[in-house]
């Protein structure tokens, strides 16, 4: 019975190179000259930790990175942007957590959409993805146009399509 899996996960080595091109885009811009800004990732815990000045500064940091992610052809819907926090002195720091793996309403949404389209197909949630089963690969491609339709507020990747 051909089936497939439906993941939300985003590449860590493209991820680390769109982000230390960003952070060298934040370096050699003029009004970043003598400022205090760093961008750093932790891979272990998915964030990406902010610290500038000011808000302005923030702002064209969170810009820069997610016009990186875009050049190297990631979802910056994976970004999940929290609020904006004072550290010590006059210094803005922001924590933006990373999205893996699909969150449990997501993942019963995508359920929902799929058993309501009428397809003869199954959908089960298996930890952070979905799998889809079928008798026909045709109704699993139509499963993928329909996911494709819609927005579940994460990127989703469509994989391991079995015969």
């Amino acid at each position: 019975m051909p089936t497939f899996d439906i993941v939300s996960k985003i590449d860590g080595q493209t991820l680390d190179n769109a982000i230390n091109t960003a952070k060298k885009e934040i370096l050699n811009r003029y009004d970043f000259h003598d400022t205090k800004s760093t961008i750093d990732l932790d891979k272990k815990t998915n964030t990406l930790t902010i610290v500038t000045e000011n808000d302005m500064r923030l702002k064209a940091i969170q810009d820069s990175v997610i016009s990186r992610m875009v050049k190297q052809h990631l979802e910056p819907n994976a970004l999940d942007f929290g609020k904006e926090e004072y550290a010590s002195g006059n210094m803005i720091r922001k924590e933006i957590k990373i999205k893996e793996g699909i969150d449990k309403e997501a993942a019963k949404k995508i359920v929902k959409k799929i058993k309501d389209s009428g397809l003869k197909v199954q959908a089960s949630i298996m930890d952070d993805q979905v799998r889809v089963q079928g008798k026909k690969i045709d109704d699993l491609q139509a499963v993928i146009s329909l996911c494709r339709s819609d927005d579940f507020g994460q990127p989703l990747q469509y994989i391991n399509m079995r015969d």
